[in-house]
């Protein structure tokens, strides 16, 4: 049974954007902010191009439930290619939110998700990597969006743990951590509610 105080997460995305490290970033951020934290994939088969999922618990209270999330608050779609293959809305929470990488406006997408009456945030993460990475690497900039648009850390602290996260992992390629910070910056701007 899920509790009011835990927020649950699905990633949807295809093998090589990078849902899965998002999905574990957030899991180490809000874990560094003190709280309950899973951050886990679901694999299928695992080549480049194949749809996968990945889930988020993040909770104020130990969390005792080790499944799959099927009932998320939140969906993150990464790749909006999989809007036609997979049942992204399944489900979701109808005061959810389903967040999508796409340049195209929340109003624009409601029609692609027949049926799914709650809120359609989007946010075009291709577009903000490579304008800022100079490639499609759409994760960082959905990671940023699933933050704003959920509320479930707080944004400045958010940019100051990811930020010392990041000096971690590329602590010998310096170089990417100011362009996935921008990115990040850039979406938690951009990200647009409907």
């Amino acid at each position: 049974m899920v509790t009011n105080d835990m927020v649950e997460i699905r990633w949807h995305g295809r093998g090589g954007q990078g849902a899965k490290m998002a999905c574990m970033l957030l899991a180490d951020v809000a874990g560094l902010e003190g709280k309950f934290v899973q951050g886990f994939p679901e694999y299928g088969p695992e080549r480049m191009g194949a749809p996968i999922t990945a889930y988020n618990r993040i909770s104020e209270k130990r969390c005792t439930i080790h499944s799959n999330i099927y009932y998320p608050d939140y969906v993150v779609v990464v790749d909006e290619s999989l809007l036609d293959s997979v049942d992204v809305t399944g489900g979701l929470k109808e005061d959810g939110a389903i967040i999508i990488n796409t340049p195209y406006s929340p109003q624009e997408m409601r029609i692609r998700l027949p049926g799914w009456t709650g809120k359609v945030c989007t946010v075009d993460a291709r577009r903000i990597s490579e304008e800022i990475l100079g490639s499609n690497f759409p994760n960082i900039p959905m990671l940023g969006a699933v933050v704003q648009v959920s509320g479930v850390l707080d944004t400045e602290r958010f940019l100051a743990d990811i930020e010392e996260s990041f000096e971690n992992k590329f602590a010998s390629r310096p170089q990417l951590i100011q362009g996935n910070m921008a990115t990040l910056k850039k979406s938690l701007e951009e990200v647009q509610i409907g």
